[in-house]
């Protein structure tokens, strides 16, 4: 078997005053793995207070699991909407009664990794990319207004890139006391990449960009460090971070 090999990279970019993304990678002696990207919105910058607890909620949620959890599609499913709806939960009343922090969100991405079956759960316009050695599949549907009119086909494509309310989105881990994510699996192949990101990486590079990348002959942390370089040469408006996942036995 291939081991899987990961980076985490998170970057304030070049015209934020703060960093309100955060990113992580746990892994549990039972093989079991999570993949954690939060991008914090809300007034008086509590953005990154919302992104940091929900990473480390879900960081020791994690850690502290029974194993008994993850022995099936339909259990690792439960246990994961469980702890969202609970760390939901925490930081909307978080947010009633710190005046600072009302109306924080963030958007959530979490991969729990059983070898190479990956089940994400998703909330926001965090976004997660499979890349393969003949196609790239972007595998989330962003929850936000611009995706809706693009889906309704009141806007071409190229309207949704450039629309103003772009970065509007419609759900986020935090803003109400209930929140349904949406969840997807898949099973990554050999010689492929999981790129899970912010919007401040997916905005400025083309998904071809993006694979050109993964294909230089570099180290994973090389890859993750050149995407967030090229993130930051387009501009750099917003907070980069992703978490980078190779299955590829060529890795450098």
């Amino acid at each position: 078997m291939i081991p899987l090999k990961y980076t985490v990279e998170s970057d304030i970019g070049l015209k934020r005053k703060i960093n309100e993304d955060r990113a992580a990678f746990v892994e549990r002696p039972d093989h079991f793995k999570l993949a954690i990207l939060a991008d914090g919105m809300g007034g008086h910058n509590a953005g990154d207070i919302a992104s940091e607890m929900a990473i480390k909620e879900l960081e020791y949620l994690f850690k502290n699991a029974i194993s008994k959890n993850f022995e099936t599609t339909h259990s690792k499913k439960r246990w994961m909407l469980e702890v969202i709806k609970n760390v939901n939960e925490k930081i909307y009343k978080h947010s009633l009664i710190n005046e600072s922090c009302s109306g924080m969100g963030t958007t959530l991405i979490a991969v729990l990794i059983d070898h190479e079956k990956c089940l994400i759960s998703h909330i926001g316009d965090s976004r997660v990319y499979h890349f393969m050695p003949n196609r790239v599949d972007l595998v989330t549907r962003d929850h936000s207004y611009v995706n809706i009119l693009l889906e309704n086909g009141e806007i071409s494509e190229e309207e949704a890139e450039n629309h103003p309310q772009k970065n509007v989105i419609i759900k986020a881990l935090g803003t109400e006391l209930n929140v349904e994510p949406d969840f997807y699996e898949l099973s990554m192949e050999e010689q492929s990449y999981l790129l899970i990101c912010s919007d401040g990486l997916s905005n400025k590079l083309s998904v071809d960009e993006m694979s050109a990348i993964l294909t230089f002959e570099m180290t994973i942390e090389e890859k993750g460090k050149k995407l967030v370089q090229l993130a930051n040469d387009s501009g750099g408006e917003d907070n980069i971070s992703l978490v980078l996942l190779s299955l590829n036995n060529e890795e450098v």
